[in-house]
């Protein structure tokens, strides 16, 4: 797979450029704040997932070294970042600024699916507040 700031992530580039996504083997994104779960390709400069975040689940309050976007495909989260909640369907594009803590909530109708983007200052994973 190559070297990856994350373990279990794939590793692109070298011959390898196009990934079937929903044919990789997925890691928990989100160890100790949330029940994230999907798989991970890092390039050079940037790491990218396709997440799902289960029905009713939230992730606790954490932050990230590296900026974070993420692009909802399915569901609908509730989103507080630097203490502002805002609301983000199929669609939505959110922005998670380097070392700002912030949380999701997963409404109960449905999972939510996103794609995420982040630097590669670390790997996938943040770190929560205590």
């Amino acid at each position: 797979m190559g070297e990856t700031k994350t373990e279990g992530a794939y590793k692109a580039g070298n011959g390898k450029y196009v990934f079937e996504v929903d044919k990789l083997e997925g890691l928990m994104a989100g160890p100790g704040y949330a029940e994230t779960f999907g798989p991970v390709v890092e390039g050079e400069l940037t790491q990218v997932g396709v997440m799902t975040l289960p029905a009713g689940q939230s992730s606790d309050p954490h932050f990230h070294v590296n900026e974070q976007w993420v692009y909802i495909l399915q569901g609908n989260l509730e989103v507080t970042v630097d203490g502002e909640t805002s609301s983000a369907g199929p669609g939505g594009l959110v922005y998670f600024p380097a070392n700002v803590v912030h949380c999701v909530a997963v409404s109960p109708e449905e999972d939510c699916k996103f794609f995420t983007c982040k630097d590669l200052r670390t790997g996938i994973a943040g770190t929560p507040v205590k």
